[in-house]
């Protein structure tokens, strides 16, 4: 999913609960294509399944209110009109990568959230929105909240119970503000690192993708009836199937890779592309699933036909519904219907009868509406498969309690970016970090030395949060709070003299250590790609994406290892990056990638408080020009191989 680019009103906040509640319980009067609210509503019994209260209530439902629930907009669409929501009886809201309430605080989300699902109780079934988010790596839009690895992170720690707590923590959060339902876990198996959402990926073998299915546990919970609980969310496995493993060059528009097309054959992508999903739905009862940007072009019957994943029905219906067994709903990607050839009502059509059952158009939902509706009164869409979708829609909704509670459940406020939640954050990121070289064993420092500390990603939070923190594409600076790599290795290390100097101008003469720290400036999606468009703040555009150190790194690397006898170098990115020229020069290489809030994680195993115990997720390259490069290649020559981590020994 992707952020929102056109401007938007921002939402009011402030509502009291008791406004809220009073607004949801007025009675309405029915528009003029429904007919008066039934006088029982057989549904609102608890005792039944999910599943037999969504028929009972379909069977209410005229062919208006089925096409609303199958509709999802984005917030910034009805804000300066609420009432738009009970109008086309929509059935989904979500705030886009950096679409948020002012002020953007957990009070303001949930106000935001429950008076926009006010409006919907005034629908003539009453029937509730379930609100989305892109709780990625935590509710990363909410500035507060506390900041996860981003997932390559998290695969170097090759630890699911982690993870499965991680993402506990993320539902907890964002349910208590509001969302019932986040659009992660990105199932991908990134195979290319030019790939712009590398870091979104667990890593690029299958099996590993598969171990940290436990994700969905995190965020649904281990049981079904636990889906309703205040501290869970309905998941999104993402993004089905292939987006980490498509050709460069084959980008859509000026992407060089994402959103572009996997050449394969119907083996390899079930063995590859398709792994993560089968336990996702079998082991784990995802909720729903988001089918790629991407394309796949099967080699069996000659490449050059490639066919949309949006409008794949083999794969949605015939694999993923029919074979896998998937009982939730599919979600479109952000107008992921408009990438289909042909005029709207050709997109329309045949998305949802490739079998999508929600469809996000953020900003075009009215025309989306009005569009399905004249597709079914034509025949060119069944009733059957309309309320197929609404059926899987409707069964969710109930098993998310959100008929019985349909407004926010704030007993977890307090517990948004508290203490306990980043000393979670904090340990995630302590064995997420992988110890790639430790010539002499600089490493673990004692925490009494005279450290010099260089690099543009030493102090820069916004740096190493990365993408899809409160802004889409995330954003450099003092973004949200939390603590710097520099900040946590003067708590960690109170005894040390630690200097300070980003660029490395400032003398060096009576260190004993360095430690610069470098990488990569936020970006998300196709702005990530390598070669692909530059995304621009206020007119100016970021660091081009080139997996190269920036000239400053570069320089500052140079001096500091240079005239220091020991040299630590923290790599602060999304991926793998080509340093084999200077390796020489560095006594000790760690892989950071994406921290998030809590860089104190770093200092931890630096100075032996926790051990390095993580191992790459992904291969690491001598040169770009390896890239695809993968475990298990016949031609295997790697600066460290997948898999790869030094072990240390704790201090202390």
């Amino acid at each position: 999913m992707r952020g929102v680019l056109r401007p938007r009103r921002v939402a009011a906040a402030g509502i009291c609960l008791a406004m809220l509640t009073a607004l949801a319980a007025a009675p309405v009067s029915a528009s003029p294509s429904s007919t008066a609210a039934p006088a029982k509503r057989p549904w609102m019994n608890a005792a039944l399944a999910p599943r037999a209260r969504a028929e009972l209530l379909l069977a209410q439902m005229t062919l208006e209110e089925k096409v609303g629930q199958m509709t999802q907009a984005e917030r910034g669409a009805v804000t300066g009109d609420p009432g738009l929501i009970t109008t086309w009886r929509l059935g989904s809201l979500l705030s886009g990568g950096g679409s948020t309430p002012t002020p953007n605080t957990p009070e303001a989300w949930a106000d935001m959230v429950d008076a926009f699902q006010a409006r919907a109780l005034q629908t003539r079934l009453q029937i509730p929105l379930i609100y989305g988010v892109d709780s990625v790596h935590g509710h990363g839009n909410l500035v507060g909240a506390t900041v996860f690895p981003h997932n390559i992170g998290l695969g170097a720690t090759r630890d699911p119970g982690l993870v499965r707590a991680v993402e506990h923590v993320t539902a907890e959060e964002t349910r208590a503000t509001g969302p019932q339902w986040v659009f992660a876990p990105c199932l991908c198996v990134a195979r290319d690192l030019r790939w712009g959402r590398t870091y979104e990926s667990f890593g690029e073998a299958p099996s590993l993708v598969v171990k940290m299915t436990a994700a969905i546990d995190g965020f649904q919970g281990p049981r079904a009836r636990d889906l309703a609980d205040r501290d869970r969310v309905l998941a999104t496995a993402k993004h089905y199937a292939g987006d980490g493993d498509t050709e460069y060059g084959t980008g859509e528009g000026d992407y060089t890779i994402d959103q572009g097309i996997t050449i394969t054959n119907r083996r390899d992508f079930a063995r590859i592309d398709l792994a993560p999903y089968v336990p996702a739905v079998r082991r784990h009862r995802v909720g729903s699933v988001m089918p790629s940007f991407s394309s796949v072009d099967w080699t069996e019957d000659g490449v050059g036909n490639p066919i949309k994943m949006h409008a794949n029905g083999e794969l949605i219906t015939d694999v993923l519904k029919d074979r896998i067994g998937f009982g939730g709903f599919v979600i479109s990607d952000w107008e992921g219907i408009h990438q289909i050839p042909g005029d709207y009502a050709t997109q329309v059509r045949t998305g949802v009868n490739a079998g999508i059952d929600m469809f996000m158009e953020p900003f075009s939902y009215q025309a989306f509406e009005t569009t399905l509706l004249a597709e079914v009164q034509a025949g060119r869409v069944s009733t059957a498969r309309v309320d197929d979708a609404v059926r899987r829609i409707l069964t969710k909704k109930f098993e998310l309690g959100l008929f019985e509670h349909p407004l926010t459940d704030r007993t977890n406020l307090p517990q948004v970016g508290s203490a306990e939640h980043r000393a979670l954050a904090r340990t995630a990121v302590a064995k997420s970090q992988v110890l790639l070289k430790n010539r002499g064993r600089v490493l673990p420092l004692s925490g009494e030395e005279r450290i010099y500390v260089a690099g543009s990603n030493a102090d820069d939070i916004g740096n190493q949060a990365g993408g899809w923190t409160v802004q889409w594409q995330g954003q450099s600076g003092d973004i949200i709070p939390g603590n710097t790599i520099l900040e946590g290795i003067r708590q960690v290390a109170p005894d040390a003299q630690v200097t300070f100097s980003e660029d490395a101008s400032a003398p060096t003469a009576g260190s004993d250590v360095g430690i610069v720290v470098v990488g990569e400036t936020p970006y998300a999606e196709g702005f990530g790609d390598v070669g692909g468009p530059l995304w621009q703040d206020n007119g100016v555009p970021r660091p081009p994406k080139d997996m190269l150190l920036s000239a400053a790194d570069r320089t500052a690397v140079d001096r500091v290892c240079g005239t220091i006898d020991d040299c630590v170098v923290l790599v602060v990115a999304g991926r793998p990056l080509i340093l084999t020229d200077q390796l020489g020069e560095i006594d000790a290489l760690v892989a950071s990638w994406l921290p998030g809030s809590q860089g104190e994680g770093v200092a931890d195993v630096l100075f032996g408080n926790r051990p390095f115990t993580g191992r790459l997720p992904q291969t690491w390259p001598r040169s770009l020009a390896q890239e695809p490069i993968n475990v298990g290649d016949r031609d295997y020559h790697p600066l460290y191989p997948y898999g790869w981590g030094l072990r240390t020994h704790a201090r202390r």
